[in-house]
């Protein structure tokens, strides 16, 4: 399981913007990809400030959202509009959330260069208190 809470700090007055590009990127995932389990975007109370909801039934599905053509074509665009960017990887409580814990996955065979790239650029940060917690 991949899961994690992007932090988007968007341009004042591009918000509109930003909003289109992220309800395409919301139907192309939800349409083309079949290891996406949530991918969902929330306004924040800070104006500007964006949240997006993801997971993934593993790494190498984050992977193949990351790498999609429709991701690769909003990526400049989104380059334009973001001011300030946080990706949180987050590790679902048992009993408190359905999804399964989040793990880091090694790199599928034959991965594509971009792909390798954003395996070590996107790498899922699995903190030490998780595993102590996960086991109690």
């Amino acid at each position: 399981m991949a899961t994690l809470l992007a932090h988007i700090k968007v341009q004042p007055g591009r918000e509109a913007e930003f909003e289109e590009i992220a309800r395409g990127l919301h139907e192309s995932t939800f349409l083309k990809e079949t290891g996406v389990r949530h991918y969902e975007y929330f306004r924040a109370a800070e104006e500007s400030l964006y949240y997006c909801f993801l997971a993934f039934d593993d790494f190498n599905a984050f992977l193949v959202h990351q790498t999609s053509d429709y991701h690769e074509a909003a990526s400049p665009k989104l380059g334009e509009l973001v001011a300030d960017l946080k990706l949180e990887w987050i590790d679902p409580v048992g009993g408190g959330s359905k999804l399964p814990p989040t793990n880091m996955q090694l790199l599928a065979e034959g991965a594509s260069d971009l792909t390798k790239t954003y395996h070590k650029v996107f790498a899922a940060t699995v903190q030490a208190w998780w595993e102590a917690q996960r086991s109690s």
